[in-house]
């Protein structure tokens, strides 16, 4: 479609004095791997708060992480409020121009110091206290960053200037204890940032806020020594040696690291999460109160564990990998998942009108339920993919467009009669070359409950989609609901 086309391709042709959803462009102010950052004003807004407009990069053939991510950014900003965090503003959706406006921090950030490492004891130690402190802010809000990293950390003065605050950016990894983790339901390669990811991380849990601690720990180390505890490993092998191989302590990179500074580094590095400190609270109090830190071998430490002491845990984290992946701790009990499967691009009108019928009736049945709205890009097995469109957009883009189009009457009967129940619903473009497997390992992988299809009803192309829908309902291990453009579920 030419006018959904559009807005995905704008994206990267943006200009100053431009003006979107009554926000001007006043500046281009970075350019990053996933986003543009522009400095704008809210037309006729008294309010001096200076704004910034975060713009992702779309212009075909991305990694669909950094689309997904975006949409993550997007719905977990808005729950989120206080000092440790940029005050939302506004956002826009892929069916238009995609953005996040929010406030502008003044300063830079952490990473500029990162250069100048190592620094004096007293700026690491107030650093942490500092980063610590946001931490448990976020965590009480029920968010686990997982990319905590010198770039997404910045500093504001409070109005009276008597303190700084931490401020953390960029939650386009992060997880919400009760929202739907888009990117664990999606991707099967660990979520983050290489030298700063926890080991559990590596595993495929993202709901644990001690992995934010891990971070922290990695950042105070390199503050320390002006060396990274584990490297910069680029492969899955590389960051899985943090599964079994500790970090050199920081008194044989610097020996005037005091002795309860190490102990609260290598606590914060340890592999198993119940070693570290239970919360960030606990290590801001113990940052700021160094004689109530308790000492144990880990202060004392000077060389790496011996080999004998490795290989036991390399054999031990062979059968590490856990049962259970993207449930936050102390949630309330899983309600039943529904997985609308709907063929945007080419199923005729009735047939899409057929479909989303079904999923309102079930889901006034199941008030309970969460809906998760997917397409399936095809993709070939072998060679090169053809990832624009006849136009220039993505196609990744203009599917999710096209689904998000196709909700919309959904979305609208719930927010007026469940609001809470659209806030359940979300939007998924999977990339495969065949879309029954794709499908039927999609709902295995997030234990859907229950599976909504539609199947064409009219010659060659009844039989070629049948197959698909029949594929489904035979390896699924939930119930399937296939619709005809007649509403006659089988």
């Amino acid at each position: 479609m030419d006018t959904e086309a559009g807005p995905a391709k704008s994206s990267w042709r943006l200009a100053a004095g431009q003006v979107i959803d009554g926000f001007r462009l006043d500046a281009h102010l970075h350019q990053g791997g996933m986003a543009n950052l522009w400095a704008v004003t809210r037309l006729g807004s008294d309010d001096p708060m200076p704004l910034i407009m975060k713009v992702p990069r779309i212009k075909g053939g991305e990694d669909p992480t950094s689309i997904v991510g975006f949409e993550v950014e997007q719905m977990i900003l808005p729950s989120i409020s206080g000092v440790h965090v940029p005050k939302f503003i506004a956002k826009g959706d892929f069916t238009g121009q995609p953005f996040i406006v929010m406030e502008r921090l003044s300063g830079d950030s952490l990473r500029k110091r990162f250069d100048d490492a190592p620094l004096p004891i007293d700026e690491v130690v107030r650093c942490g206290a500092l980063i610590a402190t946001a931490l448990h802010d976020l965590h009480r809000q029920h968010v686990v960053h997982l990319d905590v990293k010198p770039s997404n950390i910045m500093f504001r003065k409070a109005p009276d200037g008597s303190r700084s605050d931490a401020v953390l950016v960029d939650f386009g990894l992060s997880r919400h204890d009760f929202l739907p983790d888009l990117l664990d339901e999606e991707f099967e390669l660990p979520m983050g940032t290489g030298p700063y990811m926890s080991p559990e991380q590596v595993q495929f849990i993202r709901n644990d806020p001690r992995s934010d601690l891990f971070a922290l720990g990695v950042l105070l180390y390199h503050l320390l020594t002006g060396e990274r505890p584990f490297g910069a490993p680029t492969s899955v092998r590389g960051l899985r040696q943090r599964l079994y191989q500790d970090p050199l302590p920081p008194l044989a990179w610097r020996p005037d690291c005091p002795p309860w500074l190490q102990e609260l580094v290598l606590r914060c590095l340890e592999v198993q999460p119940d070693k570290r400190h239970q919360s960030a609270a606990q290590l801001a109090f113990e940052l700021q109160n160094p004689e109530q830190v308790v000492l144990t071998e880990r202060a004392a430490r000077r060389a790496r564990s011996g080999r004998v002491q490795t290989l036991r845990r390399w054999f031990a984290a062979l059968g590490a990998e856990p049962a259970e992946r993207g449930n936050a701790a102390g949630q309330a009990a899983r309600s039943p998942i529904l997985l609308a499967a709907v063929d945007v691009a080419n199923a005729d009108p009735a047939l899409l009108d057929a479909v989303r019928d079904t999923v309102q009736r079930l889901l006034h049945t199941e008030p309970g339920a969460r809906l998760a709205c997917l397409a399936v890009l095809k993709i070939n097995r072998i060679g090169m993919d053809e990832l624009l469109d006849k136009d220039g957009g993505s196609k990744h883009v203009g599917l999710l467009v096209q689904l998000k189009h196709w909700a919309r009457p959904l979305l609208q009967d719930l927010e007026a009669t469940r609001p809470e129940q659209a806030g359940r619903v979300t939007f998924h473009v999977l990339e495969a070359p065949d879309a029954a497997t794709a499908i039927v390992d999609y709902a295995r992988k997030n234990q859907v409950d229950h599976i909504v299809m539609g199947a064409r009803s009219s010659g060659g192309l009844r039989r070629y989609l049948g197959s698909v829908s029949a594929e489904v309902v035979a390896q699924s291990d939930c119930t399937v609901t296939v619709v005809r453009s007649v509403l006659r579920g089988v």
